[in-house]
């Protein structure tokens, strides 16, 4: 679908960004490169606001954003089953709207939002395809699930189950959110060896997860059993894990391409220039094979 908006002038323009929370080791790759188009693009002024995980404080600062007249909103939401207020409040006042990696639930958005980032789906079936065939088609499988409110860890998940689904031989023994985190990754790890839960691979949600699910296998080492062990992102921590064989997969989620994308349909949209209202960024398996072509991504 493609969208034609008859927006702002040409000349200097203002670009409003909501992130969920800066701390976040992927959203700042995610905002390093904003930052770095915008900064390349002639006339363009962007500023960054940390929501901190709070719906609130997000939704007030697009109303500041609003306040502002800025041309174009970016959103990295906190929630993506809150986004309507957001949705009616730049609708409302004619400003475009472009929603970055997390995709809202909503449906049938409005003509003035688009959302850059990549399917989820695809990512878990990725991951898990991968995992099926290093545990050679069998065996006991847990999942670190993340945010519980985040699309991505809805999507993952449904993608990995549905290759699961396809393996008779293959059970899912653990499925418990981590919440994103790497400690919580490391405690609920322990928790389930310590359980005695036979564990054959372990499929989170993302890399900060997987890392932890790592660091907490070799605080307790199992005798002759390897665990074998799947993130989401590709972020150099995860790639420095593969290398060292301990971490078996990731799936490449190119922050830089999704944050390059969203200021350029931010723009476009700006200018009345077509976008398309989906633009989806394409996932990338990352194995031993082909580690040493992300480590620079």
């Amino acid at each position: 679908m493609i969208l034609l908006l008859t927006g702002c002038a040409y000349g200097k323009a203002r670009l409003g960004v909501s992130i969920a929370q800066f701390d976040d080791n992927f959203l700042m790759s995610v905002r390093e490169a904003m930052a770095r188009r915008a900064a390349a693009a002639e006339a363009v002024e962007i500023q960054f606001q940390d929501a901190q995980g709070d719906v609130g404080r997000q939704l007030s600062q697009v109303q500041n954003f609003i306040a502002q007249r800025v041309d174009a909103i970016l959103v990295i939401a906190v929630d993506t089953a809150a986004t309507r207020a957001i949705t009616r409040a730049a609708s409302n006042a004619a400003i475009p709207l472009v929603y970055v990696n997390r995709h809202p639930e909503e449906r049938n958005l409005p003509a003035h939002v688009v959302v850059v980032g990549s399917d989820e789906r695809l990512a878990g079936r990725l991951q898990m395809t991968e995992l099926a065939r290093l545990m050679h088609g069998r065996g006991n499988v847990a999942i670190m699930l993340g945010d519980l409110s985040n699309d991505a860890t809805r999507g993952r998940t449904a993608g990995l189950k549905e290759i699961v689904a396809r393996y008779p031989a293959i059970k899912i023994v653990e499925e418990q959110s981590a919440n994103f985190d790497r400690l919580k990754a490391m405690d609920l790890m322990i928790n389930w060896m310590v359980k005695g839960t036979r564990i054959d691979a372990v499929a989170a949600n993302n890399d900060e997860m997987a890392v932890g699910a790592t660091l907490a296998i070799h605080q307790i080492p199992l005798s002759g059993r390897r665990i074998l062990v799947a993130g989401v992102d590709a972020t150099s921590d995860a790639v420095a894990q593969i290398a060292r064989g301990r971490l078996a997969v990731t799936v490449f989620q190119n922050a830089k391409g999704q944050g390059e994308r969203s200021v350029e349909d931010a723009l476009r949209l700006a200018r009345g220039e077509p976008v398309e209202q989906y633009d989806w960024i394409p996932f990338e398996l990352v194995t031993a094979q082909n580690y040493r072509n992300y480590v620079q991504r």
